[in-house]
């Protein structure tokens, strides 16, 4: 897929990866159909064909029965694949699946204090990357007029980041 994704000339370089938890006994309680061996294959494959590619993901925090450790497991994992952003949840239960009847021992102030460290480090992340694009030329198609200033347009870069510049509604969808 990937060699057959890179000889299309005009993809956006943009992968959406949804990890959900960077720990495998946790990946197998939630009947996810791979591994974080798996998935470290399919962002490797990924980059090299697109060496600055971005990805995004989601991450769900406080899975019933996910310890300290485990959680640990997905924040080295959210480091080593480096995510442009990424979509977190605490989770909660949903009635008539099978994981509302599994055992939660985790209290909810250690959940929502596990979120809290993720968002930091997502967002310590994205300001990196985001940073080592300042001054750099990029291509941006237009989607609007900013709400704020009608002499600027906003428009996202290949990978997906949104940028502002000067400009009018005739750039719209250029």
């Amino acid at each position: 897929f990937v060699q057959a994704l890179s000889e299309c000339a005009p993809v956006c370089p943009q992968f959406h990866l949804a990890l959900q938890s960077g720990s495998d006994a946790v990946l197998r309680r939630m009947k996810r159909c791979y591994n974080t061996e798996q998935f470290r294959q399919a962002a490797a494959r990924l980059r090299a064909a697109w060496p600055l590619a971005a990805f995004t993901t989601d991450v769900i925090v406080g899975f019933p029965g996910e310890t300290e450790a485990q959680f640990e497991d997905t924040l080295s994992l959210v480091r080593e694949v480096r995510y442009d952003s990424a979509f977190t949840f605490i989770y909660s239960k949903r009635a008539g699946t099978k994981a509302a009847q599994m055992p939660d021992p985790t209290p909810q102030e250690e959940k929502t204090e596990r979120i809290q460290r993720l968002i930091a480090l997502q967002t310590e992340i994205t300001s990196e990357i985001l940073s080592s694009q300042v001054g750099k030329r990029e291509t941006v198609l237009v989607e609007s007029v900013s709400a704020r200033d009608e002499g600027w347009v906003g428009g996202k870069t290949p990978r997906g980041h949104m940028v502002n510049f000067p400009g009018n509604a005739d750039l719209i969808g250029k």
